[in-house]
Formats: structure tokens, C-alpha cells, sequence
């Protein structure tokens, strides 16, 4: 279902509106130009209409059409998205040329462009809006529930939907210890990927004896991937502003800062905005809330360094130090930035903070498992129907998300069917492969540490059959590798030994002692790493070992790439009794590799073969295999 989401952020249902999608999916796709082309074609319509929120406006029917940009919409694979309100009308891919036809016919005129709506692969019905497509309907959308429909830089519109109602009520009316006690009792665990209690890193901070303490927000999310972050960061900055100012409350910090990757120019001007305007309406300063306390907060710019989002490396990059991690304890609640108690947690956890203040414990508890209530978001991207951003309770299964919210897996060809599936990365480099019998396993912090996976920061990667997972494991690996700050030997020097090793089963170098030097390795760096980076980068080789070692003995023992996928160790061939004769893949073979005759089975010579998978994405029959 979709729950408190886009329906319940809507404004009010007198007032037109026209929303357009500015998340980093449509922009790649042009929503810009959409954007201006609606402002261009509006005005050539003579509709009266405005792209500045007013208050007194928001509920009068009578008032100029609103036209503004959003966050991002969620469902990116649909994108440029155009919403029209009151009617609840979702555009999807919608190009220049489609302006002036949705302008005349829906806002001038009461039709809807029917061919630009989304069509449900498997009724074959057009869906209206958010409520009739099962990729909304089947999320609870709490964090992300904004995101879509206000615009980010409007902190008036926020203040509408009850913004900064928490932070108010957390700083006047609340005391330090029945904040971290609220948080506490909610379950809150930390959505940046290790899952530890928010309440008790608060209350460890809060009662440290200090006159200075600080809380930084980690918004430098840097797995490959992975979006949720940078969403919210664009789509509702205050969101995450407000909850950092009821960490601070709870811990008594008056200094806060967002570290967030200077690769997210757009993130990052949202927020600066989002401080000076709470700044201006008296939320931020030496009086927040007339309530005569201090708060302050500062933007800075990581350079990107995927270490820097464990704890430790962050502050010591803040500090202005490499940003290495250092032994714990000391924890930051204890001694963090300058050696004063800190506490750091990520963006949506600040966010889902907002929401606990407001409504209570109780209330955030009813969505989720017991030991880890709520929501998470998820970046839902690769081999499936529908990619985006994702907001589900904890407890939703991966079939759940793969195949109803996901549309299900889709070949080379981009077709569904029901035995695409083969695998699901989650948790990024962290995380580990999951295969089709974890498809009922119930996603939370516990279910999927006992299958060596875990959540991560939520990236989810959705592969199909002619993905080596082999190729996957030495993706991952290589970028751990090169992420690795150097600082422990084992991470280091053990991440570098995984890697040659990987690329010498790719390459056809490799004997069975490979694969128990591989596994050796990976437990031993696992064990001995400094910080979350090394402990965890073995994830997805020791997971696609333990799911897939028949691909890796493959490799390994018969010198052979299942899935094509691996150059040197691919040996196309053409099966004969699903082979038409029809010479398609011949004609368009650019060695002149294959041989047959018109209605008869062809032939690949190995020898003339490059394994470009020409033939492969020619023939409509799949009778090539191997590639």
C-alpha cells in the first residue's frame, strides 16, 4: 500500500499544480527543458500561473495555477515525470514535443493524454496516478513522502506540512532525556548500515560531561549505486536539517555539520539553502524557537573518499587529517571531533527522527519487525523493470520488492520472465549476493547477517542469468581495493592479494588452491581490519563463494565462463535444435566466425570467435549460448 505517502504530502485539492520530476533520473533524461517548455507553453496558453509558493494561496481555488519542481519522484525508470494535481495525473516519459499536447489537453482542456501514462505490463491498463500502479502501491512512504510533490527550495511549503513542528517541540518542550528516551523506545536503529540503537548512541553522548558537544549528519554516501541520501538531501533538506537539531537537543550540542561529497553539487546547495532560511526564520541562531538556546550548523564538502563515511575517518577529516579511521573505543559519543562527545548518524536516520517527535514511539513501531520497526528506503536498480527509489517497512521480502515493486527481472533483451532471476546484491560493497531461495527472506538487520548479506546503506542491485557472478565479486572487490585509506596491513595489502586473485580466475590462470587461498584470505582480512571497510569488503566474495562456487569451479576447473561474460574464458556455440537457419547472426558477425547454410543449424569457429556477443543479441530464437 502506499500509506502516508504522495497522497497524504499533496497540498490542498482546491489549488492546480503541476509537478515536475527534478530527482537525477529525469534530469538525465531532461526535465529541465521540460520544465521550462511547461513555463513557455503556460504562458503562451494565457493561464494564469506562478512557480513561488504563497501560504494564503495553497488552499484557494481560484489561485494561479502552481507550477514547480520536486525531488525525486521515486520511479526513475518512468522518468521525465509530470504530475498534475488535483486530478493526481502521472505523465511518464515526457519529452518537449509532449508539452504543448498535455498543456492544451489537460489544463486548458479536462482530457488526459492517455498514452503518456504508465502501463501495467501484466493487466495491460493505464494508470492513472501514484494509487493505481503497483510500483507506489505496494511502499509506505515516510522519509521519502515529501520528496516528490513540495518544492525543496520553498521553506514556507515545508513549514505547510507541519516542518519544523518537531524541532519546536523537541527544543521548547521537551527535555534531553525524554528526547533520547522517545528515540530509544522507538527502536530507531541507524540507517547508514552497521544498525546500532540510535537512542543509546544519543543517551551515551548525552551523558557525557562536557561543555562543548557536537552532531554531524553522514551524507556522504558513496557505494555504487546508491542514491537514497542525495534524494533526500535534494527533494527535503529541511527534513534532515530538523532532525539534526533534535539530536542536538538530545545530547545538548549547539554546533552541528552536514558532511556531504562535493559530487553532489545540487545536495549540497539544498542544504546551505536550507540553513540560511532557517537561519532567517529564527529556527537556527543564538535564540532558536525564542527559546534562548544556541544551535548552529555548517555544510562542509567531502572529496569523496569512500573511507570517510566510518565515523572515525570523517572526523578526521573534518579536523583537517587524512581521513583515516582510528581504534575504538574511544567511541565519538565519548570523545569524537576535537575530543569533545559527538554523535553522527546518517540521513535518513536524522529524517525518521522528525517524524518519531511528532507522532511517538508507538506510532513508528507499527511499521516493521520488532527488532528493527520502521521503514528503509532502498536504491532498486540492474537487471529489472522498473529502477528508482523505494521507501518499504523492515520485514519486506525481496520477491516482494524484486517482483512487484521491481516488475520483475528482465533478460539481455529487456523481456520479463519468471526465470530471469538469479541473484541480488545488497548492501553494496559491504553487502553480499543473495540468491532465488532467499527470495521469501524477510529484509531487516538480524535475517540478513545470518545469511552473510546485510543492509547497508540500501543499495539493492538485481541481476539476471547471464550475470558472472565471478565478474560481480571483482567489481565490488576492485572498488573496496581502491578505496581502502592503506592504513591496516590487512585491508591494504589482503584486498589487493583478493583482487589479483579474482582477476586470475577470470583470466583461466587459476587451480583449485586458488579458490582455498581466495577463501582463506577473505576471512582473515574480514577478521583483522581496522574499521567497517576491510571487515565487511569480503562480503560479496565470501557470499557468491558460498551460493555460487559451482560458477567459480567453472571458471576454475573447466576453464569456462557460464554466462559468456568472461573474454577469456568464453566458448560460444550455437545450439542446433533451437537454430532457425534464418543467417542473421552470420550476416551481422563482424569476424565471419560462423558458418551454415540458410534453414540449417550454423557453426561458431573458436578460433575466428572474439565473444563480442553480436550473434547473441542478434538471434531472436537464443540459440547462441555461452556468450
Amino acid at each position: 500500500m502506499i500509506g502516508p505517502s504522495t497522497e497524504s504530502a499533496l497540498p490542498a485539492i482546491g489549488r492546480r499544480r503541476v509537478i515536475v520530476c527534478a530527482g537525477t533520473g529525469c534530469v538525465a533524461n531532461g526535465a529541465y527543458p521540460v520544465f521550462q517548455a511547461f513555463t513557455d507553453q503556460i504562458k503562451a496558453a494565457g493561464i494564469a500561473a506562478t512557480t513561488e509558493f504563497k501560504a494564503e494561496e495553497s488552499d484557494q481555488p481560484g489561485a494561479p495555477l502552481r507550477l514547480n519542481q520536486s525531488g525525486c519522484q521515486g520511479f526513475c525508470q518512468m522518468g521525465p515525470l509530470v504530475t498534475i494535481l488535483p486530478e493526481g495525473i502521472l505523465y511518464t516519459k515526457v519529452r518537449l514535443a509532449d508539452v504543448p499536447e498535455i498543456v492544451a489537453s489537460t489544463l486548458v482542456g479536462h482530457d488526459i493524454v492517455k498514452r503518456l501514462l504508465y502501463v501495467d505490463p501484466g493487466t495491460k491498463k493505464p494508470c492513472q496516478g501514484v494509487a493505481e500502479i503497483p510500483f507506489y502501491q505496494r511502499q509506505q512512504r515516510f522519509v521519502l513522502r515529501e520528496c516528490g510533490t513540495i518544492d525543496p527550495a520553498s521553506v514556507e511549503e515545508y513549514l505547510t506540512h507541519g516542518g519544523y513542528t518537531a524541532a519546536r517541540k523537541a527544543i521548547t518542550a521537551m527535555t534531553p532525556e525524554g528526547i533520547c528516551r522517545e528515540i530509544l523506545q522507538s527502536g530507531l536503529r541507524g540507517r547508514g548500515g552497521g544498525g546500532f540503537p540510535t537512542g543509546r548512541k544519543w543517551e551515551a553522548a548525552r551523558t557525557q560531561r562536557s561543555a562543548k558537544k557536537y552532531v554531524i549528519c553522514n551524507a556522504d554516501e558513496g557505494d555504487p549505486g546508491a542514491f537514497m541520501n542525495r534524494s533526500v538531501m535534494e527533494g527535503n533538506p529541511h527534513s534532515v536539517l530538523e532532525g539534526l537539531m533534535i539530536a542536538a537537543r538530545a545530547i545538548g550540542a549547539d554546533e552541528t555539520l552536514i558532511y556531504v561529497r562535493t559530487e553532489y553539487p545540487l545536495a549540497v546547495a539544498r542544504m546551505k539553502q536550507a540553513v540560511k532560511d532557517a537561519q532567517r526564520l529564527g529556527f537556527l541562531g543564538t535564540n532558536a524557537f525564542g527559546s534562548g538556546q544556541t544551535f548552529t550548523c555548517e555544510v562542509l564538502e567531502g572529496a569523496g573518499a569512500f573511507v570517510c563515511g566510518e565515523e572515525t575517518a570523517m572526523i578526521a577529516s573534518i579536523e583537517g587529517h587524512r581521513g583515516m579511521p582510528r581504534p575504538k573505543p574511544p567511541f565519538p559519543a565519548q570523545s569524537g571531533l576535537w575530543g569533545k562527545p559527538t554523535i553522527i548518524n546518517n540521513v535518513e536516520t536524522l529524517a525518521h527522527c522528525v517524524r518519531i517527535i511528532n507522532e511517538g514511539a508507538e506510532s513508528f513501531r507499527k511499521l516493521g519487525t520488532a527488532q528493527s520497526p520502521g521503514t528503509k528506503t532502498f536504491a532498486l536498480t540492474g537487471h529489472v523493470a522498473n529502477t528508482g527509489l523505494i521507501e518499504v517497512p523492515f520485514g519486506t521480502t525481496l520477491r516482494e520488492i524484486v517482483i512487484q515493486i521491481g516488475g520483475g527481472i528482465t533478460d539481455r533483451r529487456g523481456r520479463i520472465g519468471p526465470n530471469n532471476f538469479k541473484a541480488v546484491q545488497i548492501g553494496g560493497p559491504s553487502g553480499g549476493c543473495l540468491t532465488a531461495d532467499h527470495l521469501d527472506l524477510p529484509l531487516d538487520y538480524d535475517s540478513l547477517r545470518s545469511v552473510g548479506a546485510m543492509i547497508g546503506s540500501g543499495g539493492l542491485v538485481a541481476m539476471n542469468q547471464k550475470t558472472c557472478m565471478v565478474s560481480i565479486a571483482r567489481f565490488f572487490m576492485d572498488f573496496t581495493q581502491r578505496e581502502s585509506c592503506g592504513k591496516c596491513v590487512l585491508c591494504r595489502e589482503g584486498t589487493r592479494q583478493m583482487l589479483t586473485l579474482l582477476d586470475d580466475i577470470i583470466a583461466g590462470r587459476a587451480t583449485g588452491e586458488t579458490l582455498v587461498l581466495l577463501e582463506k584470505l577473505a576471512h582473515a582480512v574480514q577478521k583483522g581490519s581496522l574499521c567497517g571497510l576491510g571487515k565487511s569488503a569480503p562480503n560479496p566474495v565470501l557470499t557468491t563463494l558460498r551460493y555460487f562456487r559451482a560458477e567459480y569451479d567453472a571458471h576454475v576447473f573447466h576453464k569456462c565462463c557460464p554466462t559468456g561474460q568472461c573474454k577469456a574464458l568464453a566458448k560460444p556455440s550455437i545450439d542446433a535444435d533451437k537454430c532457425k537457419g534464418c543467417q542473421a547472426c552470420q550476416k551481422k558477425c563482424p569476424v565471419g566466425a560462423i558458418t551454415g547454410d540458410r534453414k540449417q543449424a550454423h557453426v561458431i569457429d573458436p578460433a575466428k570467435c572474439t565473444a563480442c556477443g553480436t550473434c547473441a543479441d542478434t538471434c531472436k530464437f537464443d540459440a547462441v549460448v555461452g556468450v
